[in-house]
């Protein structure tokens, strides 16, 4: 049909009340009012869905909108309905609806009321539901979220893979529309092909978002606290935070409660009713922060969430650009925080390794990107633009300044002869080492594996001795990105050379290393200092004065330092400048047993120590723990008070014998008491007690390693350990 200016405006204003059309939408309504195939790339926020609900609205017959996600379908109905006197206007075609809410969906369809029908791609597969759709007149079909077609896409979904074959049984010449609102070209390409609409007309909106600022910082282990301090400072802004885990999002939504910030978490796991209480507590505004795994957001449209912070890196770019699209949707603020340690990374691959090759060798290529993200030193605005085929001018795009990097530069130093050495290393040792190895060979440190192939034998190896295995780390990783290397997969990562790596070895040219590589393994160890306002470790002269404290302590009462307080829990004093036994209690490690036992003269040490040097204590560092725990450690004392054996209390709340404990230091370390003495009886002899027992008492530190170097391996890592829980038990609390 040929489509009337005017009555395309008529119809926005009097359905949506809109003067004028926003962006591509114009154009697009246009296409699919002539009947064309059509196929929408528009970022979150855009506009995308009134693309297909106006012209559904104009026209005779039934829109058929096929969606991922049921809390989407019922937020667009609610919408649609709101703008229409007929209730029937716009209808959901589920598994959630019984045979009476059916009947009546079909008959509204058959009157010719329903404009729009709202369906997840299963229910499309039933028979009775295409013998009934292709006995009414279909104005079209739209797609939405088309990248769940694509494997090559964020959110690999079968089901929609199929809706070509269910597209034809339901009629041969119903248009067909795809939207999505994040595609590279790789997955532009596919979606075409898997919906067969090779000759769709194509309307592509820019992706820059020039109001959102995107900043990466390192992942320490003080993140909890660093997003508590972020989200003080934004208080009463709305904001969500995504987590990998359902177990991370309970976690840290109780720890921002306890810490009065109002959170709710949201994730597959919960059950509807309180899903979608949480959503409409955060869209109400009775809450400000929700915590959620990926689950959450497709749908939700809130358009003043003013920061979206990333506890995990999400596997993909796709992903954070989806995720991060949450913010800001208004035009107004939108911060998006995302934490960064390549752990994570690693993280991610190992739970890919029980995948088929071909989708890990897709998952690793995806990561790899986001690898590239996290560690590059260009604008970041410039480098997600670029991934999906857009270019940017750094200098004077629009947002150009909008991210870390261009407003605070990282440092960089030429490392031609580096990556040199690097390459060659690879190359010299037949391909055949994971990056960790690869490194141990060039910083000259032997290990089973490199003494099994000779390596250490031969004149290469410890090439790089001059710099420390850290440097290395970071330059594999940026050579990894460069496109020099590659990680095999079918190898389980084994480190090769890529062409271009094969051409820098033949004809080295610069290479400028970003420096600043904070994002390491060593880097998480780093505290991050509060009061003081930067630098990088706690309160260096404070911690001094806490460990001659602890040392004369243990002289007095005849114990080892680390019995009174372990090293990390006087970082954490020297970073919280506890002045009080409840605020003591706060810090990692210590609970109110330890604090009562041996925190008085702790606290009046750094009281004295904050007014003699005018300290503004961090109020917001308070961090305070959960008690998620509480039950767990209960649960621990009883059963080891029953004198039940250890591996099965373990195996009873399903931890291996590692996790549980670590739960059980956690337990004495904060000083209380457990009686393992039933267990430690089967497992060391009355000699053996004694040898461990003398060595603690002498010993300046309780750190494992370094008690099984010095009995050179005669006992394990868990004896050792169990015994330290007993020596704990018994000499501190």
């Amino acid at each position: 049909m040929s489509v009337n200016e005017k009555a395309l405006h008529d119809a926005l204003k009097s359905y949506f009340g809109f003067e004028v059309f926003k962006g591509l939408q114009e154009p697009v309504i246009k296409s699919i009012l002539s009947g064309n195939d059509t196929f929408v790339i528009m970022p979150t926020g855009g506009g995308k869905s009134l693309c297909y609900q106006l012209p559904a609205l104009m026209q005779e017959g039934t829109a058929i909108v096929v969606s991922p996600l049921i809390a989407l379908m019922k937020n667009q109905v609610d919408a649609i309905r709101s703008v229409s006197e007929q209730n029937g206007v716009a209808h959901v075609l589920n598994s959630s609806l019984n045979k009476t809410e059916v009947k009546q969906v079909k008959n509204d369809i058959k009157s010719g009321i329903t404009k729009l029908l709202y369906v997840a791609p299963e229910s499309l597969t039933k028979d009775e539901n295409v013998e009934f759709l292709r006995s009414v007149k279909i104005s079209f079909m739209a797609v939405d979220e088309a990248h769940c077609i694509s494997e090559w896409g964020h959110d690999f979904r079968p089901e929609y893979r199929n809706l070509k074959r269910i597209i034809e049984r339901i009629g041969d010449n119903i248009p067909i529309i795809g939207l999505t609102a994040t595609a590279t070209p790789k997955v532009q390409e596919d979606i075409l092909k898997n919906l067969n609409i090779p000759n769709a007309k194509t309307f592509k909106a820019s992706f820059n978002r020039p109001n959102l600022y995107y900043e990466v910082r390192p992942k320490t282990k003080n993140v909890d606290s660093d997003i508590i301090r972020f989200v003080k400072k934004n208080e009463g802004k709305s904001g969500i935070i995504y987590c990998l885990s359902r177990k991370r999002v309970e976690e840290l939504a109780q720890t921002l409660q306890v810490n009065g910030i109002k959170a709710v978490p949201y994730h597959a796991g919960l059950d509807a009713k309180t899903r979608v209480k949480h959503q409409d507590m955060f869209l109400m505004e009775d809450v400000d922060v929700v915590v959620a795994t990926i689950a959450f957001g497709m749908g939700i449209d809130k358009p003043d969430v003013r920061f979206v912070i990333h506890h995990d890196i999400p596997k993909s770019l796709e992903s954070y650009y989806q995720e991060t699209g949450r913010a800001g949707r208004d035009g107004g603020e939108g911060h998006c925080l995302a934490f960064y340690s390549y752990k994570d990374i690693e993280k991610l691959e190992k739970f890919m390794s029980g995948k088929p090759v071909a989708e890990q060798e897709i998952g690793h290529a995806l990561l790899q990107e986001v690898v590239a993200f996290a560690e590059t030193s260009i604008s970041r605005r410039k480098f997600i633009l670029h991934y999906f085929g857009e270019s940017f001018d750094s200098e004077t795009g629009e947002g150009a300044d909008m991210d870390d990097n261009m407003r605070h530069p990282k440092k960089q130093h030429e490392a031609k002869d580096s990556v040199l050495t690097l390459l060659e290393t690879v190359s010299k040792t037949n391909e055949k080492y994971k990056s960790k190895d690869l490194v141990n060979v060039l910083i000259g440190k032997p290990n089973a594996l490199i003494v099994s192939h000779k390596t250490h034998e031969q004149p290469f190896f410890g090439a790089g001795s001059g710099k420390d295995a850290k440097y290395w780390m970071a330059l594999t990783r940026q050579a990894l990105v460069a496109g020099f290397l590659k990680k095999d997969i079918e190898t389980y990562g084994v480190i090769k050379l890529k062409p271009a790596g094969l051409d820098f070895l033949a004809n080295p040219k610069s290479f400028m290393m970003t420096e600043d590589h904070s994002f390491s393994e060593e880097a998480d160890d780093a505290i991050v200092t509060a009061a003081k306002g930067g630098g990088a470790v706690a309160d260096a002269t404070l911690m001094r004065m806490l460990k001659d404290l602890r040392k004369r302590n243990a002289k007095r009462l005849g114990v080892p330092p680390f019995v009174i307080f372990q090293d990390p829990s006087l970082e954490d004093m020297a970073l919280k400048y506890p002045i009080n036994l409840e605020e003591l209690s706060y810090v990692h490690g210590v609970g109110d047993g330890k604090a009562k036992k041996y925190g008085k003269d702790f606290v009046e040490l750094i009281a004295t120590y904050v007014s003699e040097n005018d300290i503004v204590r961090p109020d917001d560092l308070v961090v305070k723990s959960t008690g998620t725990n509480s039950s767990l450690k209960l649960y621990i004392i009883q059963n080891i008070d029953r004198k039940l054996p250890l591996d099965d209390i373990a195996s009873a709340k399903g931890m291996s014998m590692s996790e549980f404990i670590k739960a059980m230091e956690a337990i004495v370390y904060s000083g209380t008491k457990l009686n393992i003495d039933y267990w430690i009886q089967d497992i060391l002899d009355e000699d053996q007690q004694e040898e461990i027992h003398d060595y603690f008492m002498e010993s300046e530190t309780d750190k494992i390693d370094v008690a099984i170097d010095e009995f050179d391996g005669e006992y394990d890592d868990e004896e050792l350990r169990l015994y330290r829980i007993k020596f704990i038990s018994e000499v501190a609390n």
